[in-house]
């Protein structure tokens, strides 16, 4: 009984054994489980920020250029209220351009330090301390230094939108680009159109009126610092040689020189010249008409009209940009439109004033071209942040030039003829340069080339 009980006990114990754990496989499942989990929320949160990108870039833009517009709508009262010199105010105004050649080139180191949204979140914040500390510095040094402060945000988010088009929308950059420069254009009016009834309103201080522009950055700093989070942890990735920020860091080659690329250069001049265009149309224009006999209220609305024809149109360049495979054509109609703009202000300056303003708006809007181009020029995110960067920071030196030049002449002349037709006469190579910097290649490829046949 004993023997039969035990060896039944022992049927029972053998007859379901215990299977062993497989200790790789269980770990397998965990690991696939929190990949599974860790790819869902990355998933979620780059559909999310997709979302808010849009609303960053707008709001980015938007402040891109109320720093200098609002300025030159109260620049005699910040003169006389400051003790400015002649050549102080006339350096004040050379300041934007310096600054942005400057500043500028630091952007794409600071980009792969930090990562672009950070640093258009440290931009925005700049903008915002600049504008609201130069009014109440109480010193024309002070106001210099609190404005450079305020440039430079604008100068490194100026270099960074189209890496940021180019990183989160690669296959819009046409649409976001277009986005981007009509924010830009309508800030640029809204400033120079709103600050002298806001000063007014708010108790006739120009101080006050100036420091009101500092609102909008600070509203444009929060989506920003709640993308910069994303940033951080793609700098930590690509600092691990991990991930998707390290493939696209990774794409920085050392050796790649931007200075090499025939393309990058043709850019750059480009860039340079249509600045100089619109620089000289903002700073000039509206004493063109004054001399030729209209009035001053006149010459002010015909200056908004030019300026305010880059908000629709800033959106629709770009698009059509994106479409052709070479930018000529655009480059070619929009220098055409300056050309005969210029021939219109020389000939016959008052009587044809609306048409003249409507021409030289479209011709400026050269500048969400040159920016669709840099987007479209490089191949990877680094490529277009050296690109940008150079582009700009070198157009803007080329562009100082032009509107002192164009004072020069003016003084001596005694009219207008001259600096019309200088500007007419860098119409055309900026019409050349653009049709080469927009043939369909890009910068890395220009700069292989070159290094494989070295």
């Amino acid at each position: 009984m004993v023997s039969e009980e035990t060896t039944t006990k022992t049927k029972v114990r053998t007859k379901a054994p215990i299977p062993p754990t497989d200790t790789r496989t269980a770990d397998g499942a965990g690991r696939g489980g929190a990949t599974a989990a860790a790819e869902a929320k990355s998933t979620a949160t780059r559909a999310w920020a997709m979302r808010l990108v849009p609303v960053g870039i707008v709001l980015a833009a938007l402040n891109l250029r109320p720093a200098i517009t609002s300025l030159g709508a109260l620049f005699e009262e910040v003169r006389d209220g400051l003790g400015m010199s002649g050549t102080v105010a006339g350096m004040l105004t050379s300041v934007p351009t310096l600054c942005f050649a400057a500043f500028g080139v630091m952007a794409p180191r600071l980009a792969r330090r930090f990562g672009p949204a950070a640093v258009v979140c440290a931009g925005m914040a700049a903008i915002a301390a600049g504008l609201v500390l130069r009014p109440f510095l109480g010193s024309t040094a002070g106001f210099l230094a609190a404005s450079a402060l305020a440039l430079m945000g604008i100068a490194v988010s100026n270099v960074l939108m189209p890496v940021i088009v180019k990183r989160w929308f690669p296959d819009r950059v046409g649409p976001m680009t277009g986005l981007y420069s009509m924010a830009l254009a309508l800030g640029t009016s809204l400033a120079a159109a709103l600050t002298v009834p806001m000063t007014d309103a708010l108790g006739g201080s120009w101080r006050t009126g100036l420091a009101v522009w500092a609102v909008l950055p600070a509203v444009a700093f929060l989506p920003w610092l709640v993308l910069s989070r994303g940033d951080r942890s793609a700098v930590r990735d690509a600092a691990r040689g991990t991930g998707r920020a390290a493939a696209d860091e990774g794409q920085d080659d050392a050796g790649f020189r931007i200075t090499r690329s025939r393309t990058a250069w043709a850019l750059a001049v480009f860039f340079g010249l249509q600045a100089s265009s619109a620089y000289v149309t903002m700073g000039w224009m509206a004493q063109m008409f004054r001399d030729a006999g209209v009035s001053a209220g006149m010459a002010g609305l015909l200056v908004a009209v030019t300026m305010a024809m880059g908000v629709p149109l800033a959106f629709v360049i770009p698009r059509v940009a994106t479409r052709l495979t070479h930018q000529g054509p655009a480059v070619i109609a929009l220098g055409a439109c300056g050309l005969a703009g210029y021939a219109g202000m020389y000939v016959a300056p008052a009587g044809g004033a609306w048409a003249w303003a409507i021409l030289l708006g479209i011709s400026n809007c050269a500048f969400p071209l040159a920016l669709t181009m840099v987007g479209m020029r490089a191949r990877t995110n680094a490529g277009v942040a050296k690109l940008s960067a150079f582009a700009q920071s070198t157009g803007y030196l080329i562009s100082i030039p032009g509107p002192l030049l164009v004072g020069v002449l003016y003084q001596h002349s005694g009219g207008w003829g001259l600096p019309i037709a200088l500007m007419a006469a860098l119409m055309v190579p900026q019409i050349v340069i653009g049709t080469l910097a927009g043939r369909d290649r890009t910068v890395e490829d220009e700069v292989a080339a070159k290094a494989a046949a070295a």
